[in-house]
């Protein structure tokens, strides 16, 4: 059964015909002054891009472990881990960061792809002794960056030491999440009283940045986000989840699952996620853009997976585009004769690909 994911207007699309007039608003370029905070200091920044759902009840870890890329029968109170969910043709109609916070399994998730995927999956759950909720009105989403532990030591008795690790406090989840620039990166979800509580204490070591710094992060750490308009667009590997760890190969079937292992093991992975910055706007440039080769205009060689407003001027863009591309000649945004692309170094290597 593959059932198509509903827009956010309720409409059945696998591709937003009018990228920019889909997902979630468009948030203003951050003030110099934001960036700052974040590469000379310590910020925080209240992450109103995103949802959780709670799974829950006996089979949730089994239900989820059987829709996901990714492995959450074996998820461990201190792990937290990326994950993808798939149509049945292997394309991604979802990225997650998944952990648990007591007998609670959590899915951090675009809040614009939120409601279709809840729905999706609820249709799916059948005789399974599992249910979906939606979290998010219970629940503060923060992001933290830079030099701030000591500004969290203050809520937390102890601190994530490795990527991906997590506490569990009476303040919520805090799970370090790869750096950006250098900079140690946090996640904070917790109930959203005792969130606001705390924060309150930490505006005097903090400064309050725009949730567009975290977007702007997130991209410069290279670890993509499935929003509206790339819904279906993107098998696992072409948004380079099995280079972070989001693809569990050895874990048994999930929607998608034989397309996505064909890819990993007969060598036809001829796409892949670069980093890029280009001139304009998000206005202008915006998730599921197309781009063209200055060797090839008649048709599009990538596409645009998710911009941020850049610190040095621009869009700062995570692109999924052919290998080849990038080989020779010049990448342009929306035709071959677009503002072009210069492209900078991800923070991970990518597998040589045969």
């Amino acid at each position: 059964m593959n059932t198509p994911l509903a827009t956010a207007s309720g409409t059945a699309s696998g591709t937003a015909t009018n990228p920019a007039a889909a997902g979630l608003p468009v948030l203003a370029r951050p003030s110099a002054e934001e960036f700052e905070a974040v590469l000379q200091h310590g910020a925080y920044m209240p992450l109103t891009q995103f949802g959780v759902i709670d799974a829950t009840g006996d089979d949730a870890a089994s239900f989820l472990h059987g829709q996901l890329t990714n492995d959450t029968q074996h998820l461990d109170a201190a792990s937290a881990r990326l994950a993808g969910y798939c149509s049945a043709k292997g394309r991604l109609l979802a990225s997650f960061l998944t952990w648990r916070s007591g007998d609670t399994i959590r899915l951090l998730v675009s809040k614009d792809v939120q409601a279709a995927v809840q729905k999706r999956l609820t249709m799916f759950v059948l005789r399974a002794k599992a249910k979906l909720i939606d979290a998010s009105g219970e629940l503060a989403e923060v992001g933290l960056a830079g030099d701030v532990r000591k500004a969290l030591s203050g809520v937390f008795d102890a601190l994530p030491d490795g990527v991906h690790v997590q506490v569990d406090s009476t303040a919520g989840s805090l799970i370090r999440v790869p750096d950006a620039l250098g900079r140690l990166r946090y996640l904070w979800i917790g109930p959203k009283a005792q969130v606001e509580t705390h924060l309150a204490t930490l505006d005097d070591k903090l400064k309050r940045v725009s949730p567009a710094v975290w977007d702007w992060l997130d991209i410069r750490a290279g670890e993509p986000r499935i929003t509206q308009p790339v819904v279906e667009q993107f098998v696992p590997q072409m948004v380079n989840f099995d280079v972070l760890g989001a693809v569990n190969f050895r874990k048994g079937c999930y929607p998608g699952q034989e397309v996505v292992a064909r890819s990993q093991y007969r060598g036809t992975i001829k796409r892949r996620t670069s980093l890029a910055n280009v001139a304009g706007d998000l206005d202008t440039v915006r998730p599921g853009a197309e781009l063209f080769h200055s060797d090839d205009p008649g048709q599009p060689c990538g596409m645009i997976v998710n911009a941020a407003s850049a610190q040095g001027g621009g869009v700062d863009l995570l692109v999924e585009i052919k290998l080849a591309a990038l080989e020779s000649g010049s990448v342009h945004l929306g035709a071959a004769e677009g503002p072009a692309l210069q492209f900078l170094t991800l923070p991970y290597g990518l597998p040589t690909e045969v």
